[in-house]
């Protein structure tokens, strides 16, 4: 059994709310630099640059899992992470269809680049990814638990786009194992706000939209391997999880 740090949440150059210096070389360079040894790339609503980042990290030694920000009719995002590319192709071809069929618009909210491993643009996706899935939470979750995934509400802490912004409160029925939050979240003072969440694992991401911000939030999970079998099992066990942020 080891510690790993894991940064669970970064964006690349697909996310247009992303810096285009978000490549693949790059993301993993300054993973690797933050000493991380756990990355999943979640874009929003597309797992299109998945299969390119995946085969760099793989090169720099690093855990790669194939992720996606998801958001629901409701505006919440929910992370959804998955080591079976197979299953997460099959998922991603799914959610592109539940999107608005409404073209992004690269001046107003940025380009939405799909790359190669040596940073060669491959195309540019013309759906805009930065809006609703026409999926309820309700649905999302019922589709979730029916594949091989392990997912959890994103960023809880932040007013915008959360769970608990949008809902004011977690769903007890939902059974989440564990709950996203930010970087910069004082977990103290957000319990003392939210004290029905005590029971609750947190997980802290970097939600990294451009390179200095990669590993300034991770969590480290005590593993037996760095698989995600293994990182829902650290999220049963108390002790097994510690949320760590960077200045």
């Amino acid at each position: 059994m080891n510690w790993y740090r894991a940064d669970l949440h970064i964006h690349s150059v697909l996310s247009p709310c992303g810096s285009l210096e978000m490549s693949a070389k790059d993301v993993v360079k300054t993973a690797k630099n933050m000493g991380l040894s756990i990355i999943a790339i979640t874009d929003h609503n597309s797992m299109a640059n998945c299969s390119v980042y995946q085969k760099v990290a793989q090169m720099y030694g690093l855990t790669f899992f194939w992720g996606v920000e998801i958001q629901t009719i409701e505006e919440i995002h929910i992370i959804a992470l998955f080591e079976n590319e197979i299953v997460a192709t099959e998922f991603d071809k799914e959610l592109y269809e539940s999107l608005l069929p409404v073209d992004n618009n690269p001046d107003f909210f940025g380009d939405q680049v799909i790359i190669d491993e040596n940073e060669n643009i491959l195309r540019f996706e013309k759906r805009a990814l930065i809006n609703s899935s026409q999926w309820t939470l309700d649905a999302l979750i019922n589709k979730l638990n029916k594949i091989d995934c392990f997912y959890f509400p994103a960023h809880i802490d932040s007013d915008a786009y959360s769970i608990i912004g949008q809902l004011g409160f977690i769903p007890k029925d939902y059974n989440f194992l564990a709950l996203g939050i930010t970087a910069t979240c004082d977990i103290d003072k957000f319990l003392e706000r939210h004290p029905e969440l005590a029971g609750y694992y947190l997980i802290r991401s970097s939600d990294a939209h451009y390179l200095e911000d990669i590993g300034k939030g991770y969590s480290e999970f005590y593993l037996e391997n760095p698989t995600l079998r293994d990182i829902r099992l650290a999220c049963q066990k108390k002790g097994y999880i510690k949320n760590v942020t960077c200045k």
